[in-house]
């Protein structure tokens, strides 16, 4: 599509129909309105719009941003989103967010570590109360840096919206279904497929399903991008095309006591107005929340020898101004085909420059086979080393020289990678999910070395050719 040729949409979708639209592309500059007539033309904020509705702007970069980089949207709203009462403080609030990284909250750990899956809670929680901040570095403050959190919520938000003036959420539901009500419209968002919630923009959050848990990389001072293609040319990876934006969809019903939940600064304000911020009738622009399906991802591989560097499975990016250096990259480890020759296939061992933090959707690992569960977490630090676990290992050398194409099924992976050291949160360090022996999967790694030139075989592949004679 065309990212200067507007698009155009004017239903009114229902999450209860399985006929909810989308606008698609990534970038692109939509437009959408509810009600035909009521996107105005030729200007943005004419003396009176249409049907009487309020202009409104929502900037995600600032006014001098050079046009290519440049995004904000208009939305012709019922009510300006300034119409409400003062903020207070939130009674009672989410200590566990955090937004500004430093000795006083967090820690630096350079173990490797490892999270069972979280229970869900046994209160009434929604999304907001569900959040917990794992790790992180930088300050919202300062507009660089980033925070990694989990989420596991019982319970839908009613009559309360959020908004994260901090950062983009980009977020990974891993069991349960997430409804989300935008100020552009809606949005479905099943476990396989990723949310962006850029900042600044209010959204309620409705669990079709019950409890639902799932993961959030949140990005301070950057906005998430497709990565650029280099070498593999023009396609490939994600395609823009397969990124969905809402269409416009709006409540007009006064909502007397609606409460809005702004995060500022890593802390919780509410205000309180009379009716839902889900009231824009009509929007156009480039700044907007969106979806996508990993499923959709078209991988590359290595179709000769050894394994490739996991930036070549980056779905998005949020960079630095350092070319090449990211602030954090989503890359995700899906269903394909592996084929290298004389090549130990799983990730290699390795160290690395970069800080990993590891989810996992469905399915199991290729690099951990086992202790590394759908709904878990591990974190790697810079520089801390860390690679296949020792039955991964011995089941990978026991195949052999040549053990023909594979094909990795059922399971979807994914890592929050970042350039800067994070810092964990205490009740990360302290949590009864940790895993504390997660350092054993190692243990059981021997030396095989030997000063003669011999064909190494693994106890496992020595034990099957003994057995076979």
């Amino acid at each position: 599509m065309d990212q200067n040729q507007p698009t155009s949409k004017t239903n009114v979708p229902d999450f209860s129909s399985s006929n909810l639209q989308y606008q698609s592309g990534l970038g692109n500059h939509f437009s959408s309105e509810a009600i035909p007539g009521s996107l105005p033309h030729q200007q943005n904020s004419p003396l009176i719009c249409p049907y009487g509705l309020y202009a409104e702007q929502i900037s995600g970069t600032s006014f001098t941003t050079p046009r290519k980089l440049n995004q904000r949207s208009w939305l012709y709203r019922i009510k300006p989103s300034v119409t409400h009462e003062p903020f207070k403080p939130r009674v009672p609030s989410n200590k566990r967010i955090v937004s500004e990284f430093n000795e006083r909250n967090s820690c630096v750990n350079p173990t490797q570590l490892r999270w069972r899956p979280v229970e869900f809670p046994e209160v009434p929680t929604d999304f907001v109360d569900g959040i917990y901040t794992m790790c992180g570095a930088g300050s919202s403050f300062l507009r660089h840096g980033y925070a990694i959190h989990m989420y596991a919520a019982n319970k839908s938000m009613e009559y309360c919206a959020f908004c994260n003036a901090d950062g983009d959420f980009l977020i990974v539901p891993q069991e349960g279904r997430l409804w989300i009500d935008t100020e552009c419209g809606k949005l479905q968002l099943s476990p396989g497929e990723i949310g962006v919630l850029p900042q600044g923009f209010r959204f309620s959050i409705t669990l079709p399903d019950g409890p639902s848990r799932g993961y959030i990389a949140e990005v301070f001072g950057s906005h998430y991008q497709l990565p650029d293609l280099g070498p593999i040319g023009a396609n490939g990876l994600a395609a823009s095309r397969d990124f969905l934006v809402p269409t416009a969809w709006f409540e007009k019903e006064l909502r007397p006591g609606y409460t809005i939940v702004q995060k500022f600064g890593g802390e919780l304000f509410t205000a309180i107005q009379d009716f839902s911020p889900f009231n824009v009738v009509a929007w156009h622009g480039n700044y907007v929340p969106y979806k996508y399906d990993l499923s959709k991802f078209c991988p590359f591989n290595s179709v000769l020898v050894d394994h490739g560097d996991p930036s070549i499975n980056t779905v998005l990016t949020a960079p630095t101004d350092k070319p090449g250096v990211a602030l954090l990259d989503f890359v995700i480890f899906p269903p394909r085909w592996l084929v290298a020759e004389h090549t130990f296939r799983p990730p290699y061992y390795h160290r690395n420059c970069m800080s990993e933090f590891m989810g996992l959707i469905n399915g199991s690992y290729e690099a951990k086979t086992d202790g590394f569960l759908p709904g878990g977490a591990s974190l790697h630090s810079c520089m801390t080393p860390h690679g296949p676990d020792t039955n991964t290992f011995e089941a990978t050398v026991a195949k052999g020289e040549n053990p023909g194409p594979f094909r990795i099924t059922d399971t979807m992976a994914f890592m929050f990678e970042s350039s800067l050291i994070p810092r964990v949160c205490p009740w990360a360090l302290e949590s009864p999910y940790m895993d504390h022996n997660y350092y054993q999967c190692w243990i059981g790694l021997k030396s095989h070395f030997s000063s003669e030139e011999t064909n190494y075989k693994s106890e496992i592949q020595i034990k099957e050719d003994e057995t076979s004679n």
